[in-house]
Parts: structure tokens; sequence; C-alpha cells
């Protein structure tokens, strides 16, 4: 899937014919919204009474992966292009989005691509040992910011040569879903982890610049209401 979302995000010449936007939103939408969902405890709380612990982490990978799958296979594509960027500034362009998905990895693997696709869960069960606990340790990029993945997914989507209307709905739509995201996942790690978690919204922010709001430093005090 990590090979055809690359090919489908990295953009080039726009193609003949305009596609049904509206088709595009509902796909862009089911994706967001089903990944979401699916994070938020009370609905995990309640799919787990059907799906055991050790399952829950490949179930979310696989709904992911069939999510991104429909987006892709019913993406509508349009010849209304907004913008096309050439010369020297395609070179920018190209080396950020090739920078996002090293950026994107890079996030995964510190932060447990094991537990990120459901993979250890499911080993240690395989092997009839317990899980051992995910443990919070802020490392490497996580001390300098707290969504280094959510910002990759930000560059995999802005840095494209060719900006049509069919890839600015995309834009749009998983932009808006990166800060909400951002935000929703704040309040699960203060839920699961508790005050380390507390000490890290106040010392690191979301994003490197952002100065107010939720998604910058957040005081202890504020984090508890």
């Amino acid at each position: 899937m990590v090979w055809y979302l690359y090919w489908f995000l990295k953009g080039g010449r726009p193609v003949s014919g305009g596609g049904a936007l509206w088709i595009d939103l509902v796909l862009a939408l089911q994706f967001v919204v089903v990944h979401s969902l699916l994070l938020y405890p009370a609905v995990r709380e309640r799919l787990s009474r059907w799906i055991s612990a050790p399952f829950y982490g490949l179930f979310y990978c696989a709904a992911t992966t069939v999510g991104l799958a429909l987006t892709m296979a019913f993406w509508q594509a349009s010849s209304d292009v907004w913008w096309e960027i050439t010369g020297p500034a395609r070179l920018l362009v190209d080396a950020g989005f090739y920078g996002s998905w090293i950026l994107l990895f890079y996030s995964f693997f510190l932060n447990g691509i094991g537990y990120q696709t459901g993979f250890t869960p499911w080993w240690h069960w395989m092997q009839g040992r317990e899980t051992p606990p995910r443990r919070f340790r802020p490392q490497g990029i996580f001390l300098i910011m707290r969504h280094p993945a959510y910002l990759s997914f930000l560059g995999l989507v802005w840095f494209t040569p060719v900006m049509t209307a069919d890839r600015a709905v995309l834009t749009i739509v998983w932009t808006a879903y990166v800060f909400v995201g951002s935000y929703l996942k704040d309040r699960r790690m203060l839920l699961y982890v508790g005050e380390p978690y507390r000490r890290y919204l106040a010392d690191v922010p979301g994003y490197p610049g952002m100065i107010a709001g939720p998604l910058a430093r957040v005081p202890e005090t504020a984090a508890s209401q």
C-alpha cells in the first residue's frame, strides 16, 4: 500500500477530462473519519468486545489500508490545474516530498513501528507471551515537536509540482485532518499516559513555530482541564 500511495501522492501532469470532485471529497473524508474513529477510546472499547487486544492493531492497520485502497481505486482525477511549478523550484518541491517520506518512517520507527502496525502485540500472542508495555519515552525529533508523523503528512500532500482541482480537495481535507487529529492524539495520550504526557505538553510544542492554541506548548494547568 505504501508503494501505491507513493505514486498516488507524487503528482505529475494532470490527466485529460474532469472528474467528479464530490466523489473525491467523499473518498478523502471516509479515510480520515474511519482512521480517527477507530482510535477514539470509546469506539475502541466497544470494538474490543469482539476484537481481542492482540488483534486490534492489525485490525486498525487493515482498516487504514482498505480506506486508502478505496480512495485510490475510485479517485476522480481532474484536468483543472490550479498551479504548476517548473524549473529549479520543482527540485525544491521534490526534495520536500522525499524529505516528508523520510520524516514519516523516521517518526514511525522512533514511535515503535511494531505497535503502529499491530505486529508487536500479534507476534507476542503467537508466541504465547505477554505484550511488553509501550512506554512513553520521547526521543529524537519528538524532543522538538509532538507530531512529526502528522507534519510529514502535510508535506506529502502539499509538496506537489502540479496542484489540480482534485488534488486541492485531498490537500484541504487531509490538512484539516492533520490538525484535528493532532489535537485528538494529545487528548488520547493524556488519557493513556497521564502526568508524564501532561509535562510533555508543557515542554514540547505540537509543531515548530506554534506559539498559541492547543498545538503549542500547553501549560500543565490548561492540560488538566
